[in-house]
C-alpha cells in the first residue's frame, strides 16, 4: 500500500465493487461531471462497471483509496494515460460523499504524485477539473500543481457548457 498522511493506495479489493458501484456509479450528478460524458445505468458487477476489478498496465494504474485513521474505502484514484516515452500520465480522483470535504483529496494527489515521479520516473503529471470543482482545484493548488489554462465552454455537462481548468506538475516543482 503507498501511504500518505491521512490516506493508503491499494489495488481494489472484491468487496470495494459493490460500494463503488453504489455510491458512484448511482450518482448520475458527480458521474456525469467527473467522467465528461453522459451518465448511463450500468449493471453492478458487469464488464462495464468502471469500478470493477482490473490490473495495471503500461497505461493506467487504478488504485483504491483507504482512510487510514478508520481503515475504510474512501473513492478511487488513477493514474491514466501514462505515456512512457514522455515520462507524462494524467492524474484522476473520485471520493464517496461521505469522505469528500476532509483533505482526503490533497493527500490522495500527493500520493499519486509520489508513485509516478518516484517509482515510475515520469516527468510531468497533469489533471483537469471543471471550473466550478472548488474542491478540486483546491486540492490540485494544494498539492503543488500549477494552473496552465482554461478550455471555454469546453465540457456539457448537465445541460450547459462549463469551463474545463488544465493543471501540471512537473517533478522538480516545489
Amino acid at each position: 500500500m503507498l501511504r500518505g498522511e491521512l490516506v493508503g493506495l491499494r489495488a481494489r479489493l472484491p468487496a470495494d465493487v459493490p460500494v463503488l458501484e453504489a455510491e458512484l456509479q448511482d450518482d448520475v450528478v458527480t458521474m456525469t461531471r467527473s467522467y465528461g460524458r453522459p451518465w448511463w445505468p450500468v449493471s453492478p458487477g458487469t464488464e462495464a462497471s468502471r469500478y470493477r476489478i482490473t490490473e495495471p498496465d503500461d497505461k493506467r494504474a487504478p488504485f483504491s483509496v483507504v482512510e487510514l485513521a478508520t481503515d475504510t474505502l474512501a473513492g478511487i484514484a488513477v493514474l491514466n494515460d501514462i505515456d512512457t516515452h514522455h515520462r507524462s500520465a494524467h492524474v484522476g480522483v473520485l471520493l464517496r460523499p461521505a469522505f469528500r470535504g476532509k483533505g482526503l483529496g490533497t493527500d490522495v494527489v500527493r500520493v499519486l504524485c509520489h508513485y509516478g515521479f518516484t517509482v515510475l520516473g515520469l516527468h510531468r503529471l497533469a489533471m483537469d477539473t471543471l471550473a466550478d470543482n472548488h474542491a478540486m482545484i483546491a486540492a490540485a493548488e494544494r498539492a503543488g500543481f500549477r494552473r496552465e489554462g482554461v478550455l471555454r465552454d469546453d465540457s456539457w455537462t448537465l445541460g450547459s457548457f462549463v469551463d474545463r481548468v488544465e493543471f501540471a506538475r512537473l517533478a522538480g516543482d516545489p
